[in-house]
């Protein structure tokens, strides 16, 4: 087989990649890593671009496979394709530089600061709260790092004291898989466990969504559970 053999059989990373080089469809992808579905109306309202020209752009991506559609009635909505689309679009994010243009007004500042202190990446925790447990289950033994990332014996004794069922049985996702955060350049806790222990949090109201973005709140029945079960700092509390 001839080079140009292996670039016409070969996967077509090129179309996969124009499907993220506008910025329309980057920002759905990103405003989709909160997990949930959204309409194109509130998709276009969210990134600024008319409802048709929204569509557009959706119908597009939906048929590349990073996203996927569902009707109820007359509404559609969208949603990221699975674990494997929202990896992508989180380690591309942070991957990517960093825009110098500062935010345009207090409630956008504030939005990122609230994005950065604690978020969900689709399923699971992000920000300095989801790389701070991470870190404080690594330093307790729950997670092995030295032939990779790996849910110890103590870890899952642990999640059972939480009255977490087990993980990961049956499923092809990875128990654990380390996730590269974009605000704090290191690795938070992603695959099954780390989505069971985001569902805890939400169910036991340990966090709380911020309005109807990506950015959660610690409850202070959350920092009261975050410093028993892992002992985290006053300082990723507050």
């Amino acid at each position: 087989m001839n080079s140009r053999d292996a670039h016409t059989e070969g996967p077509d990373l090129a179309a996969l990649a124009a499907l993220l080089a506008d910025s329309t469809r980057a920002g759905f992808c990103l405003a989709l890593l909160d997990g949930r579905a959204w309409t194109a109306s509130e998709l276009a309202r969210h990134v600024g671009v008319a409802p048709s020209t929204a569509t557009e752009h959706l119908n597009l991506l939906v048929a590349g496979g990073l996203l996927a559609d569902e009707r109820q009635g007359r509404h559609r909505y969208v949603r990221l394709a699975g674990p494997a689309a929202a990896e992508l679009i989180e380690n591309l994010a942070a991957m990517a530089p960093r825009r110098a243009t500062p935010p345009r007004s207090l409630s956008s500042a504030t939005r990122n600061r609230a994005l950065a202190r604690a978020r969900t990446c689709y399923d699971h925790l992000a920000g300095t709260l989801g790389v701070a447990i991470t870190t404080a289950m690594t330093d307790r033994g729950l997670l092995d790092w030295e032939h990779g990332l790996t849910l110890t014996g103590a870890g899952a004794a642990w999640l059972s004291g939480l009255g977490i069922p087990a993980v990961g049985g049956g499923t092809r996702r990875p128990p654990v898989r380390s996730c590269l955060d974009w605000t704090e350049r290191r690795p938070h806790l992603a695959g099954s466990v780390g989505a069971a222990l985001c569902r805890h949090a939400f169910e036991a109201e340990w966090i709380t969504r911020i309005g109807t973005d990506r950015a959660v709140a610690i409850t202070e029945t959350g920092r009261r559970a975050f410093r028993q079960h892992l002992g985290l700092p006053d300082e990723v509390l507050a």
